[in-house]
């Protein structure tokens, strides 16, 4: 029998999704850790992919087999034994050849920056000072984003992957002045190594106007590398929605919802 966990976690304090094979926390292996204590046997949790070292999930999908149905309230066991930055929203029973991973069409990731200083943010935004932003550019460059297909260049491993194409659905930048936040979204069907955190760091550079748009669209041709390319922090980043053609599974992470806040999806700016 299959189940889909519909999850959400706050990865400060991990190391990304996925097992490692060093002593490394991870999210996979805290998951698993508590699944084999509960069935006395090994249990290996199918992820919908990687997230990287302090990054969260406000909506993150896995599957498991297991031999028969749990005769327990199989949720509550999960979510009162694991720490209190996992939880799990929903099980769900899918067909044996439904899977987590490949099954995805569409993932989306929102990144939140914020340049005033707030305490309240700091684990869940990434706070870039002394900013002087030109917006206009920024917006400007996210639709270069929208409107290329190939991402190599903004991948930290290219050579790991057959191809680097990604088609991408929906790419948007919401700004907040009076806040002095910004929320970039990207949906994709696929994501690279480290994407979402370069695409950052270059919106960023054309919004300081470190590099002129011009440039920008040299660096995603290939055209040009620039020796200082480097990901923008992690803290700032959240898987926030997992699509699959058969199930919908509806955000049930709030945190996320309180961030978009000013930065609303009907109001970019």
């Amino acid at each position: 029998m299959r189940y889909f966990l519909h999850l959400g976690y706050d990865g400060t304090h991990f190391s990304g999704w996925q097992r490692q094979i060093n002593t490394q926390r991870t999210v996979q292996e805290v998951i698993e850790n508590l699944l084999q204590n509960i069935f006395k046997k090994e249990i290996t949790l199918n992820g919908c992919g990687r997230t990287d070292s302090g990054v969260h999930a406000s909506q993150y999908i896995a599957h498991i087999n297991l031999e028969t149905a749990p005769t327990f309230d199989f949720k509550f066991r999960l979510n009162k034994n694991l720490p209190d930055t996992i939880v799990v929203f929903d099980i769900v029973e899918v067909q044996e050849d439904q899977h987590s991973r490949y099954d995805a069409t569409w993932r989306t990731y929102d990144y939140f920056i914020h340049w005033k200083k707030d305490p309240t943010l700091y684990r869940h935004s990434s706070f870039y000072e002394n900013q002087n932003l030109d917006f206009d550019l920024m917006h400007k460059a996210v639709a270069l984003i929208a409107a290329n297909r190939d991402f190599r260049a903004l991948c930290k491993h290219p050579d790991l992957y057959k191809n680097t194409a990604c088609n991408i659905k929906e790419c948007k930048l919401y700004v907040n002045e009076d806040q002095g936040r910004l929320r970039f979204s990207i949906t994709s069907n696929r994501f690279l190594r480290g994407m979402i955190r370069y695409c950052i760091f270059f919106i960023l550079e054309v919004g300081n106007k470190k590099i002129t748009l011009a440039e920008f669209e040299q660096v995603l041709r290939q055209e040009k590398i620039l020796s200082t390319k480097k990901p923008a922090f992690p803290n700032g980043l959240f898987l926030s929605r997992v699509e699959y053609p058969y199930i919908n599974f509806n955000n049930k992470h709030y945190l996320i919802e309180m961030l978009k806040a000013g930065l609303d999806t009907n109001k970019p700016s």
